[in-house]
Formats: structure tokens, sequence, C-alpha cells
């Protein structure tokens, strides 16, 4: 949940940071075009999953804050297993947890784009397949399809095939968690996130450790910007955040050493708690308005009032992502989540307030 730009701890003045602001625009705006990629995919297939089995509590666990507080515990537990396990060299079987749970996140977001291919192919035929083979074709489509790509991945992991693999994985986990509770349990969820990420990147530094770890294993649980043409992912040393604290303590590394770097790292959750915070209010919020998207055949619309504070969500989001380059500028490894999470819940409250009334953004929870 770190995002990182090499250098040094120096402090800067504005106009060196916004200097090598400009310096690195190409690999910001990249990634800010992973970024809002990520989410308004995930905003795309939700109506797809919009319904009460499919959410991961059922109806009643949309509003148990006690849900997600074992999300994260679970985040917790994952990163200390996988750690644990890195420290042992058992890279082999963290490589196989974290790949099964890829796949299982890239399926959720590959099932609704081969249903438009079946879809598509059905009309071509004008009707030449029964339904039952038009179903069969869209499960093991979706099914060969992703196992495809992470064998691609598995075999090639260069930068553009595992960022290819982790805008499709976030919309995938951005959809799943998002139409499962409400906006008042994703901000709680985003603020004790924020607050963890913090602690994990800046105090304990376990954070770095982690990516560091999957930098190694050239996993898409991070998105990738390379900073300049000839740039390879496969080759990258599997030590860079580790490496940038030892490189922060040394005074005299000068701005133009900084941008001299390769690439610009974000963690996929960076991409997917804001992300999460969208979905959830489309999915959640008042139906207020006209329907403004009704594509999925026998899915719920999207109507006016939610879309516009999912897009005033994602808009907040943006914000705080222009607010963490100006930090990521000056060199060090930063926690994405307390700004890039606080930008969107702003943003969430501010076009809430607007559309359809602060009174309505909120939901009563219980703890169980």
């Amino acid at each position: 949940m770190c995002i990182e730009c090499r250098g040094s701890m120096s402090e800067y003045n504005v106009s060196e940071i916004l200097q090598a602001m400009r310096e690195q625009w190409v690999s910001m705006t990249g990634m800010a075009g992973m970024f809002v990629s990520s989410i308004l995919l995930g905003l795309f297939i939700q109506p797809v999953y919009n319904f009460d089995t499919a959410r991961a509590f059922g109806e009643e666990g949309t509003t148990k804050a006690g849900n997600i507080l074992l999300e994260l515990v679970m985040i917790f537990l994952f990163t200390i297993l996988i750690i644990w396990l890195a420290r042992k060299g058992l890279d082999y079987l963290i490589k196989g947890i974290v790949m099964v749970a890829l796949w299982f996140s890239l399926l959720y977001t590959i099932y609704p784009m081969t249903w438009l291919l079946v879809a598509l192919t059905d009309i071509i035929t004008n009707g030449f397949f029964s339904d039952n083979i038009l179903e069969n074709f869209i499960i093991f489509g979706a099914i060969l399809f992703s196992v495809g790509l992470m064998i691609y991945l598995n075999k090639y992991p260069e930068w553009y095939v595992v960022n290819s693999v982790g805008v499709l994985v976030g919309a995938g986990v951005i959809t799943m968690i998002g139409i499962s509770f409400t906006p008042v349990l994703v901000i709680m969820f985003m603020t004790l996130a924020a607050i963890y990420d913090h602690w994990a990147v800046n105090k304990s530094k376990h954070m770095l450790e982690l990516a560091d770890t999957m930098i190694g294993l050239k996993l898409p649980v991070l998105l990738v910007a390379p900073k300049g043409k000839g740039y390879s992912f496969r080759e990258q040393n599997d030590k860079i955040m580790q490496d940038e604290l030892i490189d922060s303590t040394k005074e005299k590394v000068t701005m133009s050493e900084n941008k001299s770097r390769d690439a610009l790292f974000m963690g996929l959750g960076d991409v997917i708690f804001p992300g999460i915070l969208v979905i959830s209010s489309v999915t959640f919020l008042p139906e207020i308005g006209p329907i403004v998207f009704d594509f999925w055949p026998g899915s719920e619309p999207v109507y006016y009032g939610p879309m516009l504070v999912g897009l005033g969500t994602l808009v907040g989001g943006l914000f705080g992502y222009l607010a963490l380059m100006t930090q990521v500028a000056r060199g060090k490894p930063q926690a994405g989540l307390p700004l890039l999470n606080g930008g969107s819940i702003l943003g969430y409250i501010i076009s809430g307030t607007i559309a359809i009334g602060f009174d309505q953004l909120w939901h009563n929870i219980t703890l169980l």
C-alpha cells in the first residue's frame, strides 16, 4: 500500500518539487491513468454482481461493522504470513497463494467481458447456438482466458503485463468488496486501513518488505510506471524499497539523482480502497434522478444521483493522488492510503451533499 519514487529524504523547496513533477509527468500520468481505468472498469461491471447472493456476507452483512474489522484483521494476518514465508525462503508457496487469489479476483472481471464476446457471437451467428451452449461458452471461456493470463504473467512478467493484469484484478476486487458494504462501513474500512498503512510504511516498515517480496516475485499486486524507454520490470532489483531506506539516509543525494531513477510503483491497495467507495456509492445510495447506465440485461440500473457521487468520489481520489505526487517527488517511499482515501472520502461527502443531500449519505450500522 505504498507508492514510491527513488531518491532521498532531503527537503526540497516548492520550485524543486514542481520541477521534479514536470520531469516525471509521463510516469505520474500513466499511474493516474491506471488508477482511473481500474475504478471505471469496476464501475462498468458493477451491475453484473449487484444482487444479494453475490455480496460477501449477504444482504444483512452489508451494514455489520464486525465484517469490516474481520476484513482488516485478515489483511494484517495475510501480510504477516507472506513476510514470514519470505523470510523462510518459501517464495514458491507465496507465489502459489497469491496467484490463486489473483486468479479468483481476475475471474470476476473477465466473466462479464466473456459474456460480451459470447453475446456478440450470438448476434453474428443469428442465434445458431442454444442458450446452454452459450452459457458454457461464457463459463469455460472466462476460466480459460483468466488462466491463460496468469500463465502468461508467470512466463513473461514484464511491466505492461503486470499492469494489465493488475488493472483487471483491481477492478474485480473493487467490485467484490464495493457491493458488499455500505458507504459508511467502507469509510470506516478506509480510515482504519489508512492508519495501518501509515504505520506499516513509516513506522514498522514491514509494508516495504512486503512490496520488495512482490516485486521480486513479479506479481501484479502493484502497478509499475516506467520513467523512461528501455525499462524492464523483469530485471528490477527485488530490494528496491528497502534499498531506498538506505539511500534516503544519505543527505547528499540530489534532485537530479532522484529523477534519474527507473520507475514509479503503486500498491494495488492504493487503487482498490478509493474504488471500493465509488462502487459502494452507486450500489447503496438512494435511486435519485434518471437512469444513466443500464447496459447489462437483467441487472439493476444505475441512477444519476449515485453515479454523480461515485464519480465525485473518484475525482476526490485524484486530488488525493495529486497531493501524494508532491510527496513522491521528494523521493522517499510514501504511505498512499492516507491521502488517497482522505481525498476520496472528502469527494464522497462533497459530491453527495450536492447530488443527493448530506443526510442521505449515511446508513444505520450494527457491530454484529
